[in-house]
């Protein structure tokens, strides 16, 4: 809370300092109307610094219209309200249509100050340096923005926490001696509330994934925003795994060698783990429950049968996984073949 607070106070510094100055330049360079670069500034400023350049461009564009727009209205119905009217009428049309809602503001009081005046090629200079002003403000204070990593590596941490607290809990489930004390069996409160946590922590580590992305503009590694996709994906398999786990009411010896493969994975779920392993002992497992002697009860029958199936879905969790590393290795394959190839020559 506090670091928060901290982080506000830091960001609200910034911004206003950063308007201050450009004012100030403005004022320098002689300027009229030197405060409002310092507006044009803080409206130039948004949550990450692609936004700022994406929509510092929609700007460039809305003004070089609004330009066109005012020099043909007040010129030709004279440099009264009437024609800053229409002015506003077809600048507004053209920002909606074209998507560059956030110029209209900016560009519609700088295209005032050309009725005040009542002349336009002897104040257009001044305007285009107010713009140019107050938009490159506006760039540089995004462009000191820091990355989050820190906070994207404690959000992660999290997801990966609640996961394996949530395994962990399903291993108990399965095992004789927890068979209706834990929450996954006849109290599913507390099971919920951990998917809710899990829902939660992957909710912050996604906002904190994008805003990173967001503001490096120049390099597009997607690490982070795949990794929080992945583990999306895992929360979705890990509650179907949960409900099956659930509904079970009759626990067979298989259960125990479930519950330790559930207990295994939770031990070696880490960002770094390539899964080979754990696949490789889930498979044999599969193949161990398949030549066993048959169940000698329905009762027995159904339960052994969740839990094969508990074994296919652990199986796509870890594929998912084991996907994501994949991915990640071809990804940066071409960069590593480069620097062989740099170091042959």
């Amino acid at each position: 809370m506090k670091k928060d607070l901290m982080s506000k106070l830091a960001k609200s510094l910034k911004i206003a300092l950063a308007a201050l100055l450009a004012a100030a330049l403005a004022g320098g360079l002689g300027l009229q109307y030197a405060t409002t670069a310092g507006i044009i500034t803080i409206l130039s400023i948004q949550g990450t610094k692609l936004e700022t350049f994406q929509t510092a461009g929609k700007r460039a564009l809305a003004f070089l219209c609004a330009l066109v727009l005012a020099w043909a209205c007040f010129e030709t119905m004279g440099y009264n309200l009437g024609a800053f009217g229409a002015f506003l009428f077809f600048f507004v049309l053209l920002c909606l249509l074209m998507g560059w809602q956030e110029a209209i503001a900016m560009d519609s009081v700088l295209v005032s100050h050309f009725l005040g005046q009542g002349a336009f090629f002897s104040l257009l200079g001044n305007e285009m340096l107010l713009f140019a002003v107050g938009t490159g403000f506006g760039i540089l204070v995004n462009l000191h923005l820091r990355s989050r990593r820190e906070r994207f590596t404690l959000a992660s941490d999290l997801v990966d926490g609640q996961i394996k607290e949530i395994l962990g809990d399903m291993a108990r489930c399965l095992t004789q001696d927890q068979i209706g004390e834990s929450s996954c069996h006849g109290a599913p409160s507390g099971a919920e509330s951990c998917f809710d946590t899990l829902r939660e922590a992957l909710r912050q580590a996604e906002n904190c994934a994008v805003a990173n992305y967001g503001n490096a503009p120049f390099s597009r590694d997607t690490y982070e925003l795949d990794y929080v996709r992945m583990r999306q994906q895992q929360s979705v398999v890990l509650q179907a795994v949960y409900d099956n786990i659930r509904g079970i009411s009759y626990l067979p010896k298989q259960a125990g060698q479930v519950a330790g493969l559930l207990e295994q994975i939770r031990q070696e779920y880490h960002r770094h783990n390539n899964v080979e392993g754990l696949l490789e002992q889930l498979r044999g497992l599969l193949g161990d429950m398949q030549t066993q002697a048959l169940p000698r009860s329905r009762e027995e029958f159904e339960a052994r049968a969740v839990l094969f199936y508990t074994l296919k879905q652990l199986e796509e969790l870890l594929e998912i996984k084991k996907g994501f590393i994949q991915a990640r290795q071809q990804a940066h394959s071409p960069a590593r073949e480069a620097d062989k190839g740099k170091e042959i020559l």
